[in-house]
């Protein structure tokens, strides 16, 4: 599946910027809907970390081969366990098939980002269907493993807010204590606002959904998800 890319380089009080324009990948359904901003939306003019939401969906049919890959995979991620801000699978309402792997990691800039989602060892032997790559920004300013509701407690939950029009919910919603990561999807220059991506702790969908500005997202995603990583 091609990665569609387009460069822009940005001189700057004697700084130069190499943005590598990542485009969302959708599998045959072809490339996601472009959201601009306004001039007067928040995001306009600021400059966000490197920090990145990936989201790789499983093809159906493909649980033997990822847990055949299990230890590959792992060993892949552990390269990568000083920049993970959060990690882990999606399942099915089943509460057990795996539907898709959650990775927000802190990327040096967006070609490190193309690296680590094409070079993982599912996408590589086609466990996976499809990924969303975006450009993230980290409102709670810490990890999974700083979260105070420890790694089992409660039901968790995926809420993928696909953006349209005017930016929405750009800061954390007062009461973080279960939330488990919190964040606006971006562009690769850190200014169009494109969605919102959120780890949360939840006693049901509805209510994980909940979080976000209904109206203002084109659709939101409820998935279950687990903290991922090796057993400890």
């Amino acid at each position: 599946m091609p990665l569609i890319s387009a460069a822009l380089v940005v001189v700057s009080q004697g700084v130069t910027k190499i943005s590598l324009g990542l485009l969302e990948i959708l599998g045959p359904l072809g490339i996601g809907d472009h959201v601009d901003t306004t001039p007067g939306d928040p995001l306009v003019g600021q400059t966000w970390g490197m920090e990145f939401f990936c989201y790789h969906r499983d093809r159906t049919g493909s649980a033997a081969r990822r847990d055949e890959l299990r230890e590959e995979h792992w060993s892949y991620m552990d390269r990568y366990a000083q920049e993970m801000i959060a990690r882990g699978p999606t399942v099915a309402d089943d509460g057990d098939t795996p539907t898709g792997s959650v990775h927000i990691v802190d990327l040096a800039d967006p070609v490190s980002a193309r690296t680590f989602a094409f070079d993982e060892p599912n996408y590589q032997a086609g466990v996976y269907r499809d990924v969303l790559l975006r450009r993230w920004r980290n409102l709670l300013g810490r990890t999974m493993w700083d979260f105070p509701g420890g790694p089992v407690s409660g039901n968790r939950y995926l809420v993928l807010g696909l953006g349209r029009g005017q930016a929405a919910d750009l800061s954390a919603p007062p009461d973080a204590d279960d939330l488990v990561a919190y964040g606006p999807l971006l562009s690769d220059d850190g200014v169009t606002w494109l969605g919102t991506a959120a780890l949360v702790r939840a006693p049901d969908p509805a209510t994980a959904r909940s979080i976000l500005t209904t109206d203002q997202y084109a659709d939101i995603e409820v998935h279950s998800w687990y903290f991922g990583g090796r057993a400890s």
